[in-house]
């Protein structure tokens, strides 16, 4: 008896499941489409090269200064040496500061995606809370980032709609 209990309870949780509306979507389509997207992705690339190219050129001095260090240690004076590898420990230190506020986590380019990038992703997911409300839907999901699906039926993806709510469309 018990086991029947069981057995109905998951039937019935199985057919109210079916009878869910829900839609998959793919942002990183719907971002790719967008030239307010493309055009803050550029800006960030930008930012970042400039940045990279920065930090390229401190590690190419530091790698200078570790070889003319090395070429005259045998020469310098127990006190000279001292210094130098002072200076270089703090040079290198500099370096991994500047990479770690320049790239780290909540640095300076996570920092700028989120003034750039943050607004525009806003506005997709109103568009996508926006048209879900209106056509009733009890699930979008996002098969973009992470969520694996092994099928899914074409005419369920409203990534087309998406832009058409956007005014891209």
């Amino acid at each position: 008896m018990k086991k029947l209990f069981l057995l109905a309870c998951f039937m019935g949780l199985g057919i109210a499941g079916f009878s869910q509306k829900y839609a998959i979507i793919d942002t990183r389509y719907i971002l790719d489409k967008l030239p307010d997207y493309k055009e803050a992705q550029k800006q960030l690339d930008d930012i970042a090269g400039g940045w990279q190219k920065d930090i390229d050129s401190r590690q190419t001095e530091l790698d200078k200064m570790y070889k003319d260090y090395e070429a005259e240690q045998v020469m310098l004076t127990p006190e000279l040496k001292q210094k130098r590898e002072d200076q270089l420990f703090n040079k290198e230190k500099d370096l991994r500061d500047l990479q770690r506020k320049r790239f780290g986590f909540e640095g300076d380019l996570f920092k700028k995606r989120q003034e750039l990038i943050k607004p525009i992703q806003d506005k997709v997911y109103n568009a996508i809370q926006k048209m879900a409300v209106q056509r009733g839907y009890d699930f979008v999901l996002d098969k973009s980032e992470g969520i694996t699906i092994i099928f899914a039926d074409p005419k369920l993806d409203k990534s087309e709609d998406v832009l058409k709510e956007l005014g891209v469309r």
